[in-house]
């Protein structure tokens, strides 16, 4: 059985994800500790694309939320998309990092705990990249009702995460055991964090998001990505079909 996630460590993932804001990009590019050869890093950039071209087609519109926006790969998408982002990050050094990397006068930046935020408005779509892996499965549920109580009925929803996959992550971390939910994550100067990471069972994950209000598909790459694409339900539609 997984055990529940201590509160103080989501305290701790804030910190780090404050502390790794200048090398999280070293991540997504493959650099430094997650450079893992040629083949390898060939094959996630092949991913990556996928990942963007599925992204790309949903083609969103109006005001759109993003949560956990990071340093900005999806904002950016966003901002020639939509009419306007708000993009919601417990990191300030993130969100300065997002401004930097993406002008417009069309995003709104927002510092705020997502385990304690709530929408102030409702938008025409939501996007997190990377965030559903820091929700441990007792919260999954909730969060994700939190979240459809900002979309409209009909807006579209993406989310992408990684699979459990070794080379994903930097060659100095271990990934969790199938009943843990903490890992140790480290940053270049060897300071080590616990932090929050689930590798949610698709299925699962699928059921829950449903439940919540949201009609999703997930898919995955080959080696590296799942990705959920869908829309906001109209209120009690999957109930009255199930």
């Amino acid at each position: 059985m997984t055990s529940s996630v201590p509160a103080n460590v989501f305290g701790e993932m804030i910190a780090y994800y404050r502390a790794r804001a200048a090398e999280y990009d070293q991540w997504w590019n493959r650099q430094g500790r997650y450079n893992r050869g040629a083949d390898l890093n060939d094959r996630w950039f092949r991913e990556r694309q996928q990942v963007y071209s599925a992204f790309d087609a949903i083609a969103f519109s109006g005001h759109v939320l993003e949560l956990a926006p990071g340093t900005g790969t999806w904002t950016r998408r966003l901002a020639h998309m939509a009419d306007s982002v708000t993009a919601i990050d417990a990191s300030p050094e993130m969100l300065e990092l997002n401004r930097a990397n993406v002008a417009g006068d069309n995003i709104r930046r927002i510092v705020a705990d997502l385990f304690e935020w709530s929408p102030d408005r409702i938008y025409d779509g939501v996007v997190f990249g990377f965030w559903i892996s820091h929700v441990p499965a007792e919260r999954l549920a909730t969060f994700l009702q939190t979240v459809a109580g900002a979309v409209r009925a009909g807006g579209p929803i993406f989310f992408v995460d990684g699979l459990k996959e070794p080379s994903s992550t930097a060659a100095d971390h271990v990934l969790p055991k199938e009943t843990e939910q903490i890992m140790t994550r480290n940053l270049n100067d060897g300071r080590a964090f616990g932090i929050v990471k689930c590798f949610h069972d698709l299925r699962a994950l699928t059921d829950i998001c449903n439940d919540a209000g949201f009609q999703i598909t997930v898919k995955t790459t080959p080696t590296y990505f799942y990705y959920g694409i869908g829309t906001r339900t109209i209120q009690g539609e999957l109930h009255e079909h199930k």
